[in-house]
């Protein structure tokens, strides 16, 4: 995985515990469950990164 993609996958997994804690804090749960999916997004993200990378290193 590339350090750009490192940065961006970490980028929004901040964004989206953010989001979730905004959502906590006005008791706003669709921006909440919005925060909660793209912590899960970013959380694919990388590991579909961790499972090339183990492909390149396995070449």
């Amino acid at each position: 995985m590339g350090i750009g993609d490192k940065i961006g996958n970490a980028a929004e997994h901040a964004g989206g515990k953010a989001k979730e804690a905004a959502g906590k804090a006005t008791d706003n749960e669709k921006l909440e469950r919005e925060g909660q999916a793209d912590q899960l997004k970013a959380d694919a993200n990388k590991v579909g990164e961790d499972v090339k990378d183990q492909f390149k290193r396995n070449d």
